[in-house]
């Protein structure tokens, strides 16, 4: 998928400057062409001669310097994409700040192209709220982050910080700007996590649900070209690919608000959210004190976010819901689909190990419109994802 593209390498000063290497060699490998630019510190980690050689094209590491003074220019406008891997503490508050002091800086202030950053740090220096605020800022200008991994760090530590992994930078190159796929030009519906149904200001009903899911469906369905419009409960999950709209949402009633909104012009909508199904009938303004030894709560039924988009669904529109059942799980899969005049359910079972809430891993059952059923075996949710898609375009293009 890269053959011919022109990828622009930046290199900042970080021991992760090693895995450059190996992925000037995988671009290359790929049938992209490949050039690099380096920090002064970057010398010190990785050598041009190396880079120059992988490459077969010369490293350019001097601003200052007659044959590369108008390249920083050049180079922004012949690149399809730049990456800057590693991205260090360093640069990254120089590029949050506008300094330019070195040719990577030049290059990229100059860049009209859009560009990766690969953030490699210590796992301190990662969470330090200054790297934070310099992230979103980042974002903020448009630029695009691959994040950190968890491994082992230089310092020996364990934890965050570590730099990605050249083959998944390829990878989210090839599926971010070079995948046409067919779901380029759709608009998509998705939601992800919890609701929090408040019953006074303290506290709320809500229950296990982790987003990871939804979120992955939603980052699958961007990867293949789709306009992604997310509507996310309560989680902790911060970061998404950019090109994903998230409406934060609290509560069952902000999440239907939410999805009327937009499914009116959507192509396909994914309810994949753990949306509660009772809620409060009266929200006290103050904290609730304890009393006595029994307490009630009187509760009213949500409105059905998944029926209501059933009854509104025209005949060019996908809908597709979730079913998280114990007992009888392919009979109320079944009957979901018809009462919800939805056109594919997604099953999962509690009673599958490391499928359901709170796991990296889920184990489903897809049921169509069609009569069609199929059964995947427990794999990563980013792997389920996929499956999940494969489906929605298979029925998409039906």
């Amino acid at each position: 998928m890269l053959q011919g593209k022109k990828i622009l390498l930046g290199i900042s000063g970080s021991i992760a400057a090693y895995k450059s290497i190996l992925l000037v060699r995988l671009l290359v490998k790929a049938g992209a062409e490949v050039k690099v630019v380096m920090t002064p510190a970057a010398k010190d980690f990785v050598t041009p001669l190396t880079l120059s050689t992988l490459s077969k094209n010369p490293v350019i590491t001097e601003l200052f310097s007659e044959a590369a003074w108008s390249n920083h220019v050049m180079l922004g406008r012949w690149a399809d994409v730049m990456v800057i891997a590693p991205l260090s503490c360093n640069t990254l508050a120089k590029m949050a700040q506008g300094i330019c002091d070195n040719m990577l800086q030049a290059t990229y202030l100059s860049a009209t192209c859009p560009v990766v950053v690969v953030p490699a740090m210590d796992e301190d220096m990662w969470k330090h709220p200054s790297t934070q605020a310099n992230l979103q800022k980042l974002q903020s200008y448009g630029n695009h982050i691959i994040p950190v991994e968890k491994g082992e760090l230089a310092s020996g530590l364990h934890g965050d910080g570590r730099m990605a992994e050249p083959e998944n930078i390829v990878q989210f190159l090839q599926q971010k700007f070079f995948t046409i796929g067919k779901l380029a030009g759709k608009k998509v519906l998705v939601t992800a996590g919890p609701t929090y149904e408040a019953i006074d200001p303290v506290r709320f009903i809500g229950n296990r649900s982790s987003g990871k899911m939804g979120v992955a469906i939603a980052e699958e369905l961007a990867a293949r070209g789709a306009s992604v419009h997310l509507v996310l409960g309560p989680t902790h999950i911060d970061e998404l690919s950019t090109g994903i709209t998230v409406h934060h949402v609290q509560t069952a009633n902000q999440m239907y608000e939410a999805c009327i909104a937009v499914f009116a012009d959507a192509d396909v909508a994914v309810m994949a959210a753990a949306v509660a199904d009772y809620t409060p009938l009266h929200t006290e303004e103050q904290k609730i004190k304890k009393t006595s030894e029994a307490f009630s709560l009187e509760l009213t039924r949500t409105k059905d976010i998944l029926k209501s988009l059933g009854q509104q669904k025209k005949d060019d529109q996908l809908l597709v819901g979730f079913a998280l059942e114990t007992t009888n799980e392919k009979e109320y899969a079944l009957q979901k689909l018809k009462t919800k005049n939805a056109d594919m359910i997604v099953l999962n079972s509690l009673n599958d190990a490391g499928a359901g809430f709170g796991y990296d891993t889920n184990k489903i059952t897809i049921f169509d419109k069609n009569g069609e059923q199929a059964v995947y075996e427990r794999k990563p949710k980013t792997e389920v994802a996929k499956d999940i898609v494969d489906r929605i375009v298979n029925l998409l293009y039906a």
